[in-house]
C-alpha cells in the first residue's frame, strides 16, 4: 500500500552507489527514514529533489519488516535556497534538525513540531540570522515537548524573564525585533546551555557554532 506524506528534510546519507537513506521530519508519521533507490544516478527521477531542509510532498511504500521504507514520488513545495548561500544560516538550520531528531522519537506524530520546524527555516531565509532564532526555537521546541522552564524557578535577571516570555508568545518576526544587549545575549545563552542538558541529557555539536557565527 503506498502512503502519503509532506515532509521536511532532516538529513541524508548513501546507501549504495546509487541510493541514498532521506531523514524526514512529517506532522503525521513523525521522524521516518525512505529509502531513495536510484538517486545517485544523474538522470534519476529524485534530482534536484532531495537536500537538507527542503519541504515536499512524498509517497512511500511502507516496509513490513524494518523502519526504511521505500520512497516513491517527490512534489517539492520549498527548497529554502537562501539557507545554502549562507554559512551562518546554515549553522543555524543543521543545528535545529539535529536538536529535533535527539529530541523527539521516530514515527511519533508531531504536528506541532513540524510547523516549529517549517517556520523556523522560513524565518531564515530573511535578511540576517539572529540569536535570538535560536533561543526561541529552543524555548518552543521545549514547551512541545512538556519542558517548558518555570520562570519564577530560575535566577534569571528580570530583563531576561521578559525576553523568554516575549520570544515563547511572539511569532518570528517579532522575535527578530527583539534587542538583546550582550550581557543578555550571554545570560540566555548560557542559561539555556544548562537548561537543554539538563532535561534532554546532551546537545547537538552544533550549537556553539550556530551562536558564535552570529
Amino acid at each position: 500500500m503506498i502512503e502519503t506524506a509532506t515532509g521536511i528534510i532532516l538529513r541524508t546519507r548513501p546507501l549504495t552507489e546509487t541510493s541514498l537513506i532521506v531523514h524526514w521530519l512529517t506532522p503525521g508519521f513523525g521522524r521516518m527514514a525512505t529509502a531513495a533507490k536510484g538517486a545517485r544516478r544523474p538522470k534519476s527521477a529524485f534530482a534536484g529533489r532531495l537536500d537538507l531542509f527542503y519541504v515536499a510532498d512524498f509517497s512511500f511504500s511502507r516496509s513490513r519488516g524494518s523502519d526504511l521504507h521505500s520512497l516513491r514520488e517527490v512534489k517539492l513545495h520549498e527548497t529554502h535556497d537562501a539557507i545554502r548561500g549562507d554559512i551562518s544560516k546554515l549553522q543555524q538550520a543543521a543545528y535545529i534538525t539535529a536538536l529535533v531528531e535527539q529530541a523527539t522519537e521516530t514515527e511519533t506524530p508531531l504536528p506541532e513540531i513540524f510547523e516549529l520546524t517549517r517556520g523556523f527555516l522560513k524565518s531564515l531565509c530573511g535578511p540576517n540570522p539572529r540569536s535570538q532564532y535560536i533561543f526561541a526555537f529552543e524555548l518552543k521546541l521545549l514547551r512541545e515537548l512538556g519542558l517548558e522552564p518555570d520562570l519564577d524557578e530560575t535566577n534569571l535577571t528580570p530583563g531576561a524573564k521578559k525576553i523568554v516570555t516575549a520570544l515563547l508568545e511572539g511569532d518570528w518576526q517579532s522575535g527578530a525585533r527583539l534587542k538583546l544587549t550582550g550581557p543578555q545575549n550571554q545570560e540566555l545563552r548560557q542559561w539555556l546551555h544548562g537548561f537543554l542538558i539538563y532535561n534532554l541529557g546532551k546537545l547537538p555539536r552544533g550549537r556553539n557554532a550556530a551562536l558564535e557565527l552570529i
